[in-house]
C-alpha cells in the first residue's frame, strides 16, 4: 500500500464548506512571550493583559537554560493566576513539570505527547506544532494532545519557518476532529479574519503585541476588537 504525504493529497480549499458547521467556542487568544525578557517583562505582561481577555500565555524563551527561565516564571506565572490565564511553558517537558505549570508546548521534536502526558498528569494541557501537516495533526490527536496548532500563515520574524499553511487546513480540522486547533505566524489584527473564519479556535501571537506603537495593552485591545467583531 501507497502512503500518501499531505502534499500529494492536495486540500480542496472548499472543503469545510461542504458540511454544515457544528458549535464551537468563540475564538480566543492565545499570547507567547518575546524571545528574550527580563525581570520587568511581568509589568508588560500586566499590561497586555489589561488589553483584553487572553486565554492563555506561552513562556517561550531561546538560547537559555531552564534554571534561567525558571528564575523569570515565578512572577509571571502568579500574574496568569491571578487574571485566570494557562500558563503553558514552550518545548520543556520537564521544566512544566517542575514548575506545575498549566500546559506544555510540544514541537516536533520536544517529545511525545504520551510521555508528556505520563510525565504531567490529566489535568495539564499538551499542546504540538503540527505546521501545515494533516497527518501531523491526526497523529497529536492519537497521541492525547489537547490542542494542535498550525502555520505560519503568514512572513513571521518571530522565529524561523519552513512550513507555511493555507487557512482551508483550519476548516478541514474543524470540521472532522473536536480538539482545538491554534493558528500561529505571523498574525496580525488585519489579517487575522480569514483564519477565525477558517475555524481557529485561538490566536497565538507574540510580535505584533509586543512591538505595538502603543504598548503591549493596545495589541492586545486591537485583536480583541477583531474576535469580539468575528
Amino acid at each position: 500500500m501507497t502512503d500518501f504525504t499531505d502534499e500529494e493529497l492536495a486540500l480542496d480549499p472548499h472543503f469545510a464548506e461542504q458540511f454544515e458547521k457544528g458549535f464551537r467556542p468563540a475564538c480566543q487568544l492565545y499570547l507567547i512571550s518575546p524571545p528574550a525578557i527580563d525581570e520587568t517583562f511581568v509589568d508588560q505582561l500586566a499590561q497586555a493583559f489589561d488589553g483584553g481577555k487572553v486565554a492563555a500565555f506561552q513562556l517561550r524563551l531561546k538560547g537559555i537554560d531552564d534554571h534561567a527561565i525558571a528564575a523569570l516564571a515565578g512572577p509571571i506565572q502568579a500574574l496568569c493566576a491571578e487574571r485566570e490565564v494557562a500558563f503553558i511553558i514552550n518545548d520543556s517537558i520537564g521544566l512544566a513539570k517542575r514548575l506545575n505549570a498549566d500546559g506544555v508546548h510540544l514541537g516536533q521534536e520536544d517529545g511525545d505527547p504520551r510521555e508528556a502526558r505520563k510525565q504531567l498528569g490529566p489535568k495539564v494541557q499538551i499542546g504540538v506544532t503540527c505546521h501545515d501537516s494533516r497527518h501531523l495533526a491526526m497523529e497529536a490527536g492519537e497521541a492525547g494532545a489537547d490542542y494542535v496548532a498550525f502555520g505560519a500563515f503568514y512572513p513571521t520574524t518571530t522565529k524561523e519557518t519552513t512550513h507555511r499553511a493555507e487557512p482551508s487546513i483550519l476548516g478541514w480540522w474543524t470540521t472532522l476532529f473536536e480538539l482545538p486547533c491554534v493558528a500561529i505566524g505571523g498574525i496580525t489584527p488585519d489579517n487575522a479574519a480569514p483564519l477565525i473564519a477558517a475555524g481557529a479556535d485561538f490566536l497565538a501571537v507574540s510580535g505584533t503585541v509586543w512591538n505595538h506603537p502603543e504598548g503591549p495593552k493596545a495589541g492586545v485591545a486591537a485583536f480583541a476588537s477583531v474576535l469580539d467583531g468575528a
